[in-house]
Formats: structure tokens, sequence, C-alpha cells
């Protein structure tokens, strides 16, 4: 049995949820400041990979990073890297479609902050950076944890939008939603089970690690 697909499917979700991450909890904390209509219009922005079907999102970063599109040319032309077509073409897929799960979370997270908190660690001098990770970061650890897996889940899952701008390439592009349409297609439905099945195995796991830290969490 060939794990590439395994193997691939992991990498492409663990970067993408490293990028989701600090992205989704800066991004989150900056735009609860600002006023609350320019808070909704990015929001609606932010968020509408959520609702567009995974479709969408692959034709339109395909209008964006195509071969003969401006900037997939210029990166093709300047660094000699093929922007679609390539196993980390995926992770552009994953980060764009899973990360207003990380977004939304963290928002609503620092939106539930007490900020009688920051202000006391202020008043002691203590250095914005310092509040954000050492006070408003273990603050929100729980919400930040249930982003962090919603978003790998969903990365590890991926298939509309991956398999536009990556396609589906044995030994090269593959991941396990792709595999599993692949095998299916050509009427392999013992292969595709057992991917489904690794698939649901994985995202299980760590939907039980919300679920185990949450347990944690009301205990102490």
């Amino acid at each position: 049995m060939d794990l590439y697909p395994l193997f691939n499917s992991l990498r492409i979700a663990v970067i993408a949820t490293i990028i989701i991450f600090f992205i989704g909890i800066f991004a989150a904390y900056y735009i609860a400041k600002l006023p609350s209509f320019i808070k909704g219009v990015l929001d609606v922005i932010l968020t509408l990979p959520l609702v567009l079907p995974p479709t969408v999102v692959g034709y339109l970063l395909l209008m964006l990073l195509g071969p003969k599109r401006p900037l997939g040319m210029f990166f093709n032309d300047t660094f000699g890297l093929k922007m679609v077509m390539t196993w980390w073409s995926a992770i552009f897929a994953s980060v764009i479609v899973a990360f207003p799960l990380m977004y939304r979370t963290a928002r609503g997270a620092f939106e539930s902050f007490d900020e009688t908190l920051a202000y006391a660690g202020k008043t002691l001098g203590l250095s914005d950076t310092y509040i954000f990770w050492r006070i408003r970061m273990p603050y929100c650890a729980k919400s930040m944890i249930a982003g962090i897996v919603l978003a790998f889940t969903r990365a590890l899952g991926e298939y509309g939008a991956t398999s536009m701008v990556a396609g589906y390439t044995p030994g090269k592009t593959a991941t396990i939603s792709t595999t599993v349409y692949q095998l299916w297609r050509i009427n392999d439905e013992a292969g595709a089970t057992i991917w489904v099945i690794i698939n649901i195995a994985i995202s299980a796991i760590f939907l039980l690690m919300i679920n185990s830290s949450e347990r944690k969490s009301k205990k102490c």
C-alpha cells in the first residue's frame, strides 16, 4: 500500500495549520479592536471561504497563481517555482479554506478576554508582547486549541480547492481526499474505503483531544 497520500496530507495539514495559527490569531486580535463597521466588512471577507464552495476557492486560486497569470508568472520566472500542480499548491488551498475556523474561534476568545488583566499587567510595567503571549494567550488557550484542531482536520480533509490547484499525481501531489476520489472513480471501493477509514480515524483522534482538554480544564 502506497502511504504517500497519508504523508502528503499530514505534511500539508501541519504546514497549513502553523500558517493559519499565526495569521489567524493576529488577524483576530487586531480586527477585534476595530470599529464595528470595518470589523464587519473584514469579517465577511475573511470568513467568506467558509461558505463558498471549495471549487470556487480553487478557481480563484488558479486565476491568481496560474502559470499564465501575473503572480504565477512572476514566481516562475523569478524563482523557478510553479505555484500550481505541485504538492505545496495544496497548502495555499488548505490555508484559505481552513483559515476562517481559526480566525472566528480566536476572535471569539479575544472578545471574551477580561481586559482588566491586561490593564493590571501594564500597571506592573509589562510589555504588550509579554501580556499577549503570557497572559492573553494562556487565558484563551482552550479556544485556541479548539481552533487549531478544527483548522487541522479541515485542512486534512480538503478536496475541492486542492484538486483544482494541485491535481492528482501519485507520489507527487496525491492526498487522502484526492486518492479516495480516484480510487472510487476506477471502482476500487476497497481501496477507497481504507483511506476513508484512515481519514476518519485521524480526525476522530484530534477531536477526542479537544474533548479531553475540555474535561481536564473543568477538573482544574
